[in-house]
């Protein structure tokens, strides 16, 4: 029964000692063991080095912010294996780091380690998190728990269907354009990608860009919170992060339905200028309508897109550039197709399309401000389609419009990040062939607390976090639209 409490309450019994940090271990050793044959979630564990910390731990060691926020008091965890774990195997994905082991942690798992989380396992990942289907040459493919014949989405994959089976309690994660989001939508939990700033980067490269953050991924909303508060803070290594809130995001979710929102904004597709799956977005909209249960206003309302794909495909790809340019050059033969593409674009781009891109980015960000003047938040489907054929890169169409490459279909979780605003994915059902669909909460520039807690509303009103962990189950791919 342990695998299926949540991160909260297992907490709140290692607090008690109720149950012990090895107890655990052993428990999700045997969930991984007993599941991850079908679906590939966490292919490199480290149970031993697991089992080291957390005997510290039960010692009274390691314990100086046992009274801070975001305590975990020694629950196991999973690290996306783009993250560095001393001591750990990180291969980013790539056969360029197959038999990569680091001898220093990257400082979010210094910071979860300190905060008494213990890392378990590296979860499956795309090469360099660049997919939405998480696949690579070292690992291969993980699959979706809810139909083994479909993809879980990338890139923060693995971590979405640990937590779904109940490998894990909670699962660590990256985002730039959905990777924290929409792999919980497609496996029914809950991700979150924060402000930037929010979480350190620490070891990057681009430390001064806001496009890629670190993030918590969970089973429901107050897990997500907590596991926020054992992350977030200010980090030498980081220029861009900020202190921890003085309220701490569990605390703020407790108090969601005292704090509701009045306003909410909602939107399937913008208008038609994004690709949407038909019944995904009709679902999405019934969806949404159930805020009206908790007395808030639910209204259509959106910003214009203008040409904020090139925009996005002009920003990220100088991402590419600054991370992937000398492994370009240096091993181009083992790079998959997707990250030659962006980054061979950014090596193409000019100075006068990086300036159209800012200033696209900029228009958006205003539009962005003026709905959220007379809205709360902007409530977006999770996907722009349900969870494909675990077998494709990318779907080949949306909403019978064929997607010119990798990153199309990715607007509906991209604009998000352009705009520097946090957003929640948080299930909201179902579709006819039974893959599940979530919705996506946006909120102003560091506004975390209030998209938790709008989300933590809806979780509420709907009770679907209750419907996890699960076995894996077989299945077939959907007839395409």
């Amino acid at each position: 029964m342990l695998t299926k409490m949540t991160a909260t309450e297992v907490a709140a019994a290692l607090a008690k000692r109720e149950v012990t940090p090895l107890e655990l271990i052993d428990a999700a050793a045997a969930r991984i063991a007993a599941t991850d044959g079908a679906v590939n979630a966490l292919p490199t564990l480290c149970l031993d080095r697991g089992r080291d910390h957390a005997k510290a731990l039960m010692a009274g060691q390691r314990r100086e912010a046992e009274h801070e926020p975001g305590w975990l008091g020694g629950l196991p965890i999973a690290i996306k294996d783009v993250t560095e774990v001393a001591g750990v195997r990180t291969t980013f994905g790539s056969p360029i780091f197959a038999d990569h082991v680091p001898t220093k942690s990257h400082p979010v798992v210094e910071r979860i380690e300190r905060r008494g989380g213990i890392v378990i396992a590296k979860s499956n990942t795309p090469e360099f998190a660049a997919g939405g289907s998480t696949f690579n040459e070292v690992f291969g493919r993980t699959r979706n728990p809810w139909n083994t014949a479909l993809t879980c989405g990338g890139s923060t994959g693995g971590g979405a269907v640990a937590l779904a089976t109940g490998q894990v309690w909670l699962a660590h994660g990256s985002d730039h354009g959905g990777s924290l989001r929409r792999p919980a939508t497609y496996c029914g939990v809950t991700g979150m990608r924060p402000s930037p700033g929010r979480v350190t980067r620490g070891t990057v490269q681009d430390l001064f860009s806001e496009l890629s953050v670190q993030g918590p991924m969970a089973r429901d909303i107050p897990d997500l919170a907590l596991f926020l508060d054992t992350m977030a803070g200010w980090d030498i290594d980081d220029p861009l992060t900020w202190e921890a809130p003085h309220r701490s995001y569990a605390d703020a979710v407790s108090a969601a339905e005292a704090e509701r929102p009045t306003r909410i904004a909602f939107s399937a597709d913008f208008g038609g200028a994004m690709p949407m799956d038909a019944e995904n977005g009709a679902l999405c909209a019934a969806a949404a309508r159930r805020f009206a249960e908790a007395g808030i206003a639910v209204e259509e309302a959106f910003p214009d897109l203008g040409r904020l794909t090139e925009a996005f495909l002009i920003l990220r790809s100088q991402h590419f550039v600054v991370g992937r340019e000398a492994l370009l050059r240096e091993h181009r033969d083992k790079l998959k197709p997707d990250i030659i593409w962006q980054t061979e674009r950014g090596l193409a781009a000019t100075p006068s399309q990086l300036a159209w891109a800012e200033h696209e980015r900029t228009r958006f960000y205003r539009a962005m401000r003026d709905v959220f003047r007379h809205h709360d938040v902007l409530v977006t489907p999770g996907a722009s389609t349900p969870a494909f054929d675990v077998m494709l890169r990318h779907p080949e169409t949306i909403g019978g419009k064929t997607l010119e490459n990798y990153m199309a279909g990715s607007l509906i979780n991209a604009f998000a990040t352009l705009a520097g605003c946090p957003a929640v994915s948080v299930p909201c059902g179902f579709d006819q062939y039974g893959r599940p669909i979530g919705l996506q909460i946006v909120a102003p520039p560091r506004q975390d607390t209030k998209a938790l807690q709008v989300a933590a509303l809806f979780e509420k009103i709907t009770r679907l976090d209750r419907m996890l962990p699960i076995d894996p189950r077989e299945g077939t791919v959907p007839p395409p639209e």
